[in-house]
């Protein structure tokens, strides 16, 4: 799966740190903590009509992710929304659009790793874009498994939503070269992860499972699906998921933002089962998913 260029972003305006520019001209300094290490966090949100989807739990888990990384002079959540909704109105968007917002830790005095180099306060980057769904959600997609172990706390805690995606990258592309759509990461003992953009669903004899989230980023989608399966009395558990399990599941599905809700039809060139009642249990939560959504969404 290949995202292609929609010529509605041709002319985007871009909102880098209090200034909206043209998309030719929005730059960084080449002394930005997240150019000289990746050294940002990062949130993707969805505008919808009614407004932006779950916008106080990306706001909380972008303050999380900074202040676990020790960012200093962290701007206010209403100045980050308050920059959001101007780069929406300056764009003219309000339906069917996806956004990359970047909080870096700031311009260095000079190159190195040293985090008190930083003594600007933090860098913002808003990059709002024409973008629905990009996943084919009615066909579903191929998964292949990547060698790429997903991180683990041991290492660097998923539970940080920063910009240093390389082993994710990694992964991706050797699914591009195995001709999939997307990798399939585990974790160091060899469990289903996520795949390197979204999280992971299956079903199993009337039972929803998603993976533990001790090596996964616990996504903000992924939430509202294990509430949504509450909400419609379905039994959902978090556990360890075998390769087995997900090549013998009745239904697999991802989740993210970006693509909101997507069948898996193969997973290493095995097709899933898909049973009716599997099916017919996925639809329900979709459906859901849609129904609830306005209730979700924030004006800005």
């Amino acid at each position: 799966m290949l995202q292609k260029f929609d010529p509605r972003n041709a002319d985007l305006l871009i909102y880098v740190n209090g200034e909206i520019l043209p998309r030719a001209e929005a730059r960084i300094s080449v002394l930005d903590s997240v150019v000289q290490g990746g050294d940002a966090v990062w949130e993707g949100l969805r505008l919808y009509r009614e407004g932006v989807y779950c916008l106080d739990r990306h706001m909380r888990r972008l303050m999380d992710s900074a202040h676990a990384l020790d960012f200093q002079q962290i701007p206010s959540v209403e100045s980050i929304v308050e920059a959001l909704g101007e780069t929406f109105r300056s764009n003219g968007m309000e339906d069917d659009v996806h956004v990359r917002l970047t909080l870096t830790r700031g311009e260095k005095l000079t190159s190195g790793m040293d985090p008190r180099l930083c003594d600007k306060g933090c860098g913002l980057i808003i990059l709002p874009e024409w973008k629905p769904p990009v996943y084919d959600n009615e066909h579903g997609i191929t998964v292949f498994t990547s060698s790429i172990r997903r991180n683990g706390p041991e290492y660097l805690d998923s539970k940080i939503h920063h910009n240093n995606l390389l082993n994710n990258i990694l992964a991706k592309t050797q699914a591009n070269y195995a001709g999939c759509d997307a990798a399939l990461m585990l974790d160091s003992r060899g469990f289903a992860s996520e795949l390197n953009g979204t999280n992971l669903f299956m079903i199993r004899d009337g039972i929803v499972y998603t993976p533990y989230a001790h090596h996964c980023l616990p996504g903000i989608t992924r939430g509202r699906v294990i509430e949504i399966c509450k909400e419609l009395s379905m039994t959902c558990h978090e556990k360890d998921i075998s390769l087995t399990e997900l090549y013998t599941a009745d239904i697999v599905w991802a989740t993210g933002t970006m693509g909101e809700l997507t069948p898996i039809r193969q997973i290493d060139g095995r097709e899933i089962a898909g049973r009716d009642e599997a099916h017919a249990m996925f639809d329900q939560i979709v459906s859901s998913f849609v129904e609830t959504r306005a209730s979700y969404c924030t004006a800005v």
